[in-house]
């Protein structure tokens, strides 16, 4: 329940409900803002769940790879669900308001599924040095069961560590404001709300990130440093150009995750960002990349365009 406890300077005391503002500053555009927003989130879940038809009914893509970009795209189709409808009654309906406790919901399973989507990369990272690096042994390293093994501790590692983040906001009290100056809830966007000591939070956000994150991209910069070295070393210029391709997909996956991810970190722990940017920069980060990694990996792999090619053609027969 709300109360207030200063008579000059309101106070919230364990409020029930928060207000989510949208991108303050372009109120006014917000309802158009939403189009861009829509058209990327359907192409996300579009290009995800065929990605999820496909990969499970082509044996040839029963590869690690490609069973780690399945995990990916299911990630990607629960990152979308968890953000979209919020924001886009925002834009569209003005549904400003949101039970806190939904908040706190939304909060962790954002934060969540971001994590989850750095451990996958990770685990391609890995498949993609063992593929080149140490080609005979594939197989008998990365066999079903050590997959599914991987898959398990990249779900639990995000599920208890960020955990943590609305355990940790449910022991404040007293709040200064209940208006989130975001289009959905993020961890520093609900702790610079709070009036009680939050150093506890932001050094558990800072430990959250940087020891999945930072880890995370730490070992994937290793992998490719000892992928390139191998690249390098082969004898014939063709195998180093099919070697390097093999990667392209993944590397332009990886820099589009961590760039605008740590963009999105930094400018709100410790930058000086105009505040309608930033918001639309880490919401951009949330979705742009579940639209773009269909498209990149469906564009690499031939069996993958094939398949939806006649997904199209089949559905274009049947209206005909």
């Amino acid at each position: 329940m709300m109360s207030s406890v200063k008579p000059n300077n309101m106070s919230y005391l364990n409020p029930r409900t928060v207000i989510l503002i949208g991108i303050p500053g372009l109120e006014h555009v917000q309802f158009w803002i939403g189009f861009p927003f829509f058209v990327v989130c359907f192409v996300a879940l579009l290009g995800n769940i065929i990605l999820l038809i496909i990969i499970p009914a082509e044996r040839s893509l029963h590869q690690p790879m490609y069973i780690f970009l399945a995990v990916l795209a299911a990630t990607d189709i629960g990152l979308c669900a968890a953000i979209a409808p919020k924001m886009l009654a925002i834009f569209w309906f003005k549904a400003y308001s949101m039970a806190f406790d939904a908040c706190l919901a939304q909060l962790f399973f954002i934060h969540t599924l971001q994590c989850m989507e750095s451990g996958i990369l990770l685990a391609m990272a890995f498949d993609r040095y063992i593929a080149i690096c140490d080609p005979l042994r594939h197989t008998s390293i990365l066999t079903p069961s050590i997959l599914g093994r991987m898959i398990v501790v990249v779900v639990i590692r995000a599920i208890v560590l960020v955990g943590l983040l609305p355990i940790l906001i449910k022991r404040l009290h007293l709040f200064h404001s209940i208006q989130i100056a975001h289009s959905y809830c993020e961890h520093m966007a609900v702790v610079k709300l709070a009036a009680d000591d939050v150093r506890v939070n932001k050094i558990c956000g800072l430990f959250v990130g940087f020891s999945i994150l930072g880890f995370d991209m730490i070992f994937i910069l290793i992998s490719y440093a000892l992928i390139f070295q191998a690249v390098f070393h082969l004898q014939q210029k063709e195998a180093r150009i099919k070697a390097f391709n093999t990667c392209t997909a993944h590397i332009f996956v990886f820099l589009e995750f961590y760039i605008l991810a740590f963009f999105s970190f930094f400018s709100h722990r410790f930058g000086h960002v105009v505040p309608s940017t930033h918001i639309l920069l880490s919401t951009i980060y949330l979705l742009l990349p579940p639209a773009l990694n269909p498209i990149v990996y469906g564009v690499k792999n031939m069996v993958i365009r094939k398949r939806v090619a006649q997904i199209f053609l089949l559905n274009c027969g049947c209206q005909k």
